[in-house]
């Protein structure tokens, strides 16, 4: 019997081993009591090659993704080739239907998707955020460099809230943004998708902004929100001459110490759901075939779990483009094994992968782990439980009023007093006044929106008088000068009491420069067009001249800043932009935005940052005037802020303690208003070269007349660590200068000592 027994438990131990873990290991991936990992692993195993290769490839919509004006769904063949497989996602669909029946149309996209692929694998449903969601029907915002000037992170966290579910509720899973690039160069035709030149203040604005488009990343799972594409990884921003797609060359410090901690904070704080790769290269080594950035930093060093996408076409560009790989499978394998895991786009890249597989079987372990990647954003979105969208609640979360209201709100906090003469501004609504609002940033609804504000008792006369280019969206061209309608506009002034000037640049002027046939950086940032003409001729008639200054990338307004009485710099504001102005000018608010850039004087004098290492600053240039024409974080305001007081806890911090520096701000002004109270932090003495000053800390507060408040920043060790000469982090002991005040170059300063 003993015999027996031992043979049966044998026998049993060995049925265990055969099937007992097979079956443990036959989870359904549709039940939803399963963690997602598990889901994942369940999945995975159960689809083909080409299943996997498929998930691994986004298209865009523009391809044969469409509706009849039934809204039945039409879909080119090309298109219905790719879905029989599935899709990892689509970008786009939807895009310039209503709200509603954007809805409607993607919820019947993703029905046809599941039941047309053998799994019933969803697709992510892609969209963009420059000024809201990029689609119609959405609430237009102001665009990111713009918010990034009301210098209020929990504000862009309530702004990309909106845009997370907005897009959510039009059927939308996840956003190739916001932008973490530094920019610092304003021939680049894409400097306002990025929220500045300062590391500090684009990470404070980033995280937030991942944060509040993924719902505090609840709002992934619970179906209100869309996940976040954090980009471009890394450097894009900083490409040679400003001109999209040349060289990036970034010292390796210096992409340690203010490059990556944007890309960081996004991934370990807000838990970014995806990361875009760079069109360009960084030191020589193409982005999208670079393992040390891709998994070396994203992955090994900040633990990110979500996907890698390649930024359009860029895969099969390593190739023809990059010349870094001999053949287009060449390119496909050193971009897989490099981490990017999505192929946006191409069918020179990924599209091989199949046949390549059979040549090589070591690329399957890299398939599969893309694709775990992009099945556990799809299980994290619940778009296997949850793939459609209640058309009931597009119509109440679409175009809210709050959402309105929020737009207006933010614009009022983002627009920024740039000078003000004597105090022409705020004008005053009660007075019966004729003013024109004039220059070739006018818009249709200028006059209308300013009369919203004011009413009656002003009459205002509007006229753009000229355009700036011919409107050519590729590649616009400069319109010839016209005197007659510099004339125009010069009699039109002559009969009013003040003169509103609109001028900068518009979306012509600045923007993507696409792979092919475009154009949208420049070679100077002076203003285009007869613009200084038109502001002189008008300044010369001896009536107020306002400026109000539009624009998508940093002008060196030379001779606006001579010639107007006052400047308010509003960068690109909301679908609302004239009527907040409207307010600002008439004084129902004061400003209270700050420059997120340095504005240069030159083009000669790129690069040019405030945080720019101490001994860039040792020599000016002949024939110009020193230094900037306004600094970084730099505003003025109705009110009357005055700084006294400043102090620090204790004069030492060592690597286990914390310090505190405090500063008592005053309204000694008539209004009440927001003040930005900023603290930067110098090293005094270093192992290497060190920035001029830094943004450590700010805060926003406001104060009635004659109110006084201590603001008080924490000093942590954390805030003085640099990468050193060994290419660590290190803290070093010495001397270290504290300064709070209202700009980078404005503001009460101590001391404190770091001691080891």
């Amino acid at each position: 019997m003993k015999k027996i027994s031992i043979l049966l438990l044998v026998a049993l131990t060995f049925l265990w081993n055969t099937y007992g873990q097979s079956l443990s290991s036959s989870k359904d991936y549709k039940n939803a009591s399963l963690s997602i990992d598990e889901r994942v692993e369940a999945l995975l195993p159960l689809m083909s090659l080409e299943e996997k290769v498929a998930q691994m490839r986004i298209f865009h919509a523009g391809i044969g993704v469409r509706s009849d004006k039934e809204g039945n769904l039409k879909l080119s063949k090309n298109v219905l080739k790719k879905l029989k497989l599935g899709i990892a996602g689509i970008k786009n669909p939807g895009e310039y239907l209503s709200a509603v029946n954007s809805a409607k149309f993607n919820n019947k996209l993703q029905k046809f998707i599941i039941e047309q692929n053998r799994l019933g694998i969803p697709a992510l449903f892609v969209t963009e955020s420059y000024n809201g969601v990029d689609a119609d029907d959405a609430t237009k915002f102001g665009r990111p460099m713009t918010s990034a000037a009301s210098f209020n992170p929990s504000l862009v966290n309530r702004i990309w809230d909106v845009v997370g579910r907005e897009a959510r509720l039009r059927g939308m899973h996840m956003c190739h943004s916001p932008e973490a690039d530094i920019v610092r160069d304003p021939r680049f035709g894409r400097m306002s998708e990025a929220f500045g030149e300062d590391t500090y203040l684009t990470t404070q604005m980033i995280k937030n902004a991942v944060i509040g488009v993924q719902g505090n990343y609840k709002g992934l799972g619970n179906g209100t929100h869309i996940g976040a594409v954090t980009k471009h990884f890394a450097g894009y921003g900083q490409v040679l001459g400003g001109s999209n797609f040349a060289a990036i060359e970034i010292s390796p410090r210096t992409l340690i110490d203010e490059i990556y901690p944007p890309f960081e904070a996004a991934v370990k704080e807000a838990k970014t759901l995806g990361i875009m790769a760079s069109h360009g290269d960084l030191n020589g080594i193409a982005s999208h075939g670079n393992p040390a950035l891709l998994t070396g930093v994203l992955r090994d060093d900040w633990n990110f779990k979500g996907y890698v996408v390649s930024d359009a076409n860029d895969i099969g560009r390593l190739h023809y483009f990059m010349k870094v790989a001999e053949t287009p499978e060449a390119a496909a394998q050193i971009a897989l094994e490099a981490g990017v895991d999505i192929d946006l786009y191409a069918e020179d890249a990924y599209a091989y992968l199949p046949e390549m597989v059979e040549k090589n079987p070591e690329l399957r372990k890299f398939i599969d782990r893309s694709v775990r990647r992009v099945l556990r954003t799809k299980f994290i979105l619940g778009l296997f439980d949850n793939p459609y969208i209640d058309i009931s609640e597009v119509e109440k979360g679409v175009r809210s009023q709050s959402s309105l209201d929020l737009a207006k709100e933010s614009d009022l906090e983002s627009i920024i007093l740039l000078k003000n003469e004597e105090n022409t501004l705020p004008l005053n609504r009660n007075k019966s006044i004729k003013i024109g609002l004039l220059g070739p940033l006018v818009k249709e609804n200028t006059k209308t929106m300013f009369q919203s504000v004011v009413g009656n008792n002003i009459k205002f006369v509007a006229e753009k008088g000229f355009s700036l280019t011919n409107g050519d969206s590729a590649i616009p061209k400069l319109l010839k000068r016209d005197p007659k309608s510099i004339s125009n506009l010069v009699n039109i002034a002559k009969g009013n009491d003040v003169n509103i000037l609109f001028l900068g640049g518009d979306k012509y002027t600045s923007k993507e420069a696409y792979f092919e046939g475009t154009l949208g950086d420049r070679t100077s940032i002076e203003p285009l067009g007869p613009q200084d003409e038109l502001i002189e001729k008008v300044k010369a008639l001896g009536k107020p001249v306002i400026v109000v200054l539009k624009h998508r990338r940093t002008l060196a307004i030379n001779t606006i800043a001579k010639e107007a009485d006052a400047i308010l710099d509003t960068w690109d504001l909301s679908e609302f932009g004239d009527e907040s102005t409207a307010k600002i000018i008439f004084g129902e608010v004061s400003p209270s935005g700050k420059s997120p850039v340095t504005i240069p004087r030159s083009i000669g004098q790129l690069p040019f940052h405030y945080s720019m290492k101490e001994i860039n600053y040792k020599k000016g240039y002949l024939f110009i005037e020193n230094g900037p024409i306004y600094p970084f974080g730099y505003g003025l305001s109705y009110a009357d802020f005055k700084y006294s007081d400043i102090k620090v806890s204790n004069s030492e911090i060592t690597p286990n303690s914390e310090i505190e520096v405090s500063v008592t701000v005053t309204n000694s002004g008539k209004m009440k208003a927001k003040e930005v109270v900023q603290m930067y932090i110098k090293d005094i003495i270093g192992s290497v070269t060190r920035p001029d000053k830094e943004l450590k800390a700010f805060d926003k507060i406001e104060l009635t007349p004659g109110e006084s408040k201590i603001v008080t920043f924490k000093i942590t060790p954390k805030m003085l660590e640099f990468t050193g000469v060994k290419m660590e982090k290190t803290l070093e002991a010495g001397d270290y200068a504290v300064m709070a005040g209202t700009s980078s170059k404005e503001y009460l300063e101590t001391s404190f000592k770091l001691k080891l």
